[in-house]
């Protein structure tokens, strides 16, 4: 209390207090969640099975729970097309609207367009990894004979 008068002081140990600090420091950041921005990169001109095979990426990356960067690379006469680019973006936003939002609206960058995707909060993180085997049909019956 420093108005206090007469002022009033608190005696510790130092080391203590160090500690302490460490400990909350700590905890606060385990608390923290960490956003990780993962990029899938387009042309306008893109095929239907390649499109379809970006689009599975990107829906991966909203049930991990990522953030997805979409950005479509212009080259040569593209660039005075910018609404096949524009169009492919809603397209896709289109195509993952019930797994995430588009968090920043397609803009042209130099020769390139970018649109952010985000996850909705409500759907939980897939975890990372292989699914879980489905073991219908491994079923051992006991009626093996030898």
């Amino acid at each position: 209390a420093p108005q206090a008068r007469p002022p009033v002081c608190k005696l510790m140990d130092y080391g203590k207090f160090k500690y302490e600090s460490a400990q909350k420091a700590r905890e606060s950041r385990r608390n923290q969640q960490l956003t990780v921005i993962k990029e899938q990169k387009l042309r306008p001109k893109i095929d239907s099975h390649d499109y379809e095979t970006k689009k599975r990426n990107v829906v991966r990356f909203l049930e991990h729970g990522h953030k997805v960067k979409v950005t479509i690379m212009f080259r040569g006469r593209e660039q005075s097309r910018p609404e096949l680019g524009y169009r492919l973006l809603q397209r896709l936003a289109e195509d993952v609207v019930d797994l995430g939002v588009v968090e920043s609206n397609p803009k042209q960058d130099g020769r390139n367009m970018i649109m952010v995707l985000a996850p909705h909060k409500h759907i939980k993180p897939r975890p990372r990894g292989p699914l879980p085997a489905d073991d219908a049909g491994t079923e051992d019956t006991g009626t093996a004979q030898d």
